[in-house]
């Protein structure tokens, strides 16, 4: 944000010190401890009421954790699902009727005559 490294802080700590004096340099000290208290608390309060309104949404927040990642255990789970009891027969002629309906009819078949026209604007 700044590129401030630490000698570089450590050289404006001294700079700031001798501008201040000793005089009141324990006075703008407790007013940046007091700035840091109100900042913390002031982040737990918004912490705690976004905890109270969200609630608990019922999402498994380790399960969707990137590092568990793994596309070759989810496709093996997902082949590997078992059949809900009770309607495996069902399922597989609905899915049977729902293939043969998507499936495109074969158009009857034309005879090839010649070589296969040319489309001089196909890409």
């Amino acid at each position: 944000m700044f590129d401030i490294n630490g000698g570089e802080f450590l050289v404006l700590l001294v700079v700031a010190a001798l501008v201040i004096g000793p005089q009141r340099l324990p006075g703008y000290a407790e007013q940046l401890a007091s700035l840091v208290r109100r900042g913390r608390d002031w982040i737990s309060q918004a912490r705690t009421r976004i905890d109270d309104e969200a609630g608990d949404l019922g999402v498994d927040w380790a399960a969707l954790d990137p590092r568990k990642y793994d596309p070759r255990r989810i496709v093996r789970d997902a082949l590997l699902d078992p059949e809900p009891a009770g309607s495996g027969a069902s399922r597989s002629t609905a899915a049977a009727a729902m293939a043969a309906a998507t499936q495109p009819r074969p158009a009857a078949a034309a005879p090839l005559v010649g070589p296969a026209p040319f489309d001089d604007e196909a890409t």
